[in-house]
């Protein structure tokens, strides 16, 4: 956990500390997650997020902000955040469901931001993506895979709806990231999107 004010570090830990599956550890200890509280999306924010993310260990980065527009959702993802969340919303529930979601490699935001962070990505594609796109295709699996990812389900849940392991799904989305190059979940659904693949 990263915040400046230490009572509100003293606050988040306790809220964590209610989740059964979550172990909070102190500064300086490796962890698995690290959340970051902040008021704004700054650059010096997206430095610390950027830092963290290049420890050895490499925690996923969860970022608790007091404002997150679009944009500051695209640059704090694009610099490692697996998990955005407002801290106004950041009830006991959604931060431990956000920091379990990011240890699995998941990535969740609001999903007031979803559609308009994908808006904001597509306008800032590349040109070529959509052609990469059309030239790999996606096989039936992965679409099904990238389609429940694009209207929120999580691993876990896309496993369910698909009759298979969260491993397989997890494998899938890894696959279509590396094949096509893309940052993480969020960004390949907004490529697929541009590309009129979902």
């Amino acid at each position: 956990m990263d915040a400046a004010d230490p009572v509100l570090e003293a606050g988040i830990g306790c809220t964590l500390n209610g989740s059964p599956e979550l172990t909070v550890v102190t500064n300086g200890e490796e962890s698995d997650a690290t959340v970051v509280v902040v008021d704004l999306v700054d650059d010096k924010v997206l430095d610390v997020v950027h830092s963290i993310r290049n420890q050895p260990h490499r925690p996923e980065v969860v970022l608790l902000a007091t404002e997150l527009s679009p944009a500051d959702a695209l640059h704090a993802i694009a610099a490692g955040a697996h998990g955005l969340l407002r801290r106004r919303e950041a009830s006991a529930n959604r931060l431990s469901r956000a920091v379990l979601a990011a240890v699995v490699g998941d990535c969740t935001m609001p999903p007031d931001l979803i559609d308009r962070v994908l808006e904001q990505g597509m306008e800032n594609a590349t040109p070529a993506a959509p052609q990469a796109w059309a030239r790999g295709g996606l096989n039936e699996r992965e679409h099904a895979v990238l389609r429940l990812v694009a209207e929120g389900y999580e691993t876990d849940e896309i496993a369910r709806r698909l009759s298979y392991s969260a491993r397989t799904v997890t494998a899938v989305v890894h696959d279509i990231t590396q094949r096509f190059r893309l940052r993480n979940r969020a960004h390949a659904v907004a490529y697929a999107l541009r590309a009129r693949l979902l």
